[in-house]
């Protein structure tokens, strides 16, 4: 490949691209992701879906680097796709990118696979540099996010501290896009 300066780049001076598999319920914060992203020469949106069976079929077959994953989803929640595609090869680094802000729900989605955690509001902010650190091995999650994880009191799911486990998380209303 020839550029302007007339310097011949080859396959290995070039990022690789990291591909992208966005799961998320809502069409409009889909397309709000994506267009985080669009501006990252080295990220690309390889396949999106909208529920989680949708989502455990599609990183089977694509086997992306990256999933952005929501956890209120249709069909399967989030953590249950996380836990599914833990066994794929190579492992994909999974960023939750979710509206829920208890400790429990993030310890839950970290345990399961996540390697990142984003709140919905904090998005626009986060987004990316969640995605770089994943793909370093490294953890993020939001400020917000580990401030409001030490509250007391019913999480925006409903649930009382201590009761993840005794509720299924499919059960969780789908959150809405904040």
């Amino acid at each position: 490949m020839k550029g302007e300066a007339g310097l011949v780049a080859t396959a290995t001076s070039l990022p690789p691209i990291t591909q992208i598999l966005v799961v998320e319920g809502f069409q409009p914060f889909r397309d709000f992701i994506k267009s985080v992203i669009r501006g990252e020469t080295h990220l690309h949106v390889a396949c999106e879906a909208r529920d989680g069976l949708d989502a455990v079929q599609k990183a089977k077959e694509l086997r992306p680097d990256s999933i952005l994953l929501d956890i209120g989803l249709p069909r399967l929640n989030g953590i249950e796709v996380a836990r599914q595609i833990s066994h794929l090869t190579p492992r994909p680094k999974i960023v939750f990118v979710s509206q829920e802000s208890s400790a429990e729900i993030i310890q839950e989605a970290l345990s399961a696979g996540g390697i990142g955690y984003v709140l919905k509001p904090r998005a626009a902010s986060d987004l990316l540099a969640a995605i770089e650190a994943a793909l370093q091995g490294r953890k993020f999650v939001s400020d917000t996010a580990r401030v409001a994880g030490r509250r007391s009191g019913p999480n925006r799911a409903g649930l009382e501290p201590g009761t993840v486990k005794r509720k299924r998380l499919s059960q969780f209303p789908h959150p809405g896009w904040i």
